[in-house]
């Protein structure tokens, strides 16, 4: 079998594996202690969102392999929809997370079955032809924009799992500057050019208030936001 990869590699999938497999390593690289601190999801501990991340990983595996014949219907940036309210950890299914994780009892189970998992839908977006309809959530997209706009969601989910880890990696520069373009054009303007890309990710996402000043510069965009992300 040739090294080379298939000429939609490098097209379809690298920004993909290249935020997951940065997601993945951070969590491998979690010590015991930090799985019970917080993370930025509301309600969620660290071992919560790791547990999130494994249905994540499902859903990718599940999806690759739900081709379909008819026209998409959504792409990379329509795949999103934007709740009117945040999250309060209330909802039955982030509670239901709360209970699976919890059952794992071991941080290294949960870090077994992510990278077990993982693997493999990472293995699978490698063999994916960006071209293949696919379904989810009742929505059709191209195979290579369903992975693009999980670009968004590793990269927003890694600083989650970091939000309160100071020495911990954070997501790839590339990963930070394409959700950054993602999320600009799911809120139809861009942040402004003071904003880094990590910024603009937390402020326009709800997962940090903004500054005085920064809502200065953010000027009309600031009553629209935060942009709650589903």
């Amino acid at each position: 079998m040739s090294a080379i990869p298939a000429p939609h590699y490098l097209v379809g999938v690298d920004p993909f594996s290249r935020s997951w497999t940065a997601l993945r390593t951070a969590v491998a690289e979690l010590s015991d202690e930090d799985f019970a601190r917080p993370s930025g999801c509301t309600g969620w501990l660290v071992r919560d969102l790791v547990c999130h991340l494994v249905i994540d990983a499902q859903d990718v595996l599940i999806t690759l392999v739900t081709p379909v014949d008819t026209e998409p219907t959504r792409d990379a940036v329509t795949y999103w929809e934007v709740a009117g309210t945040p999250p309060t950890g209330d909802d039955p299914l982030d509670a239901l997370i709360v209970r699976l994780a919890a059952a794992y009892e071991e941080p290294w189970l949960l870090k077994f079955h992510l990278d077990d998992v993982g693997s493999a839908a990472g293995r699978a977006a490698a063999l994916a032809d960006p071209g293949l309809r696919v379904s989810t959530r009742d929505q059709v997209l191209t195979a290579g924009d369903y992975l693009s706009a999980y670009v968004l969601e590793w990269t927003l989910h890694h600083l989650d799992l970091i939000a309160q880890l100071r020495d911990a990696v954070g997501p790839p520069a590339e990963g930070l500057a394409r959700s950054r373009e993602t999320l600009e054009k799911i809120a139809g303007a861009a942040f402004p050019a003071v904003f880094s890309d990590r910024d603009a990710l937390l402020v326009g996402t709800g997962r940090r208030a903004p500054t005085d000043a920064e809502t200065a510069e953010l000027g009309e965009l600031a009553g629209r936001l935060p942009l709650v992300l589903c």
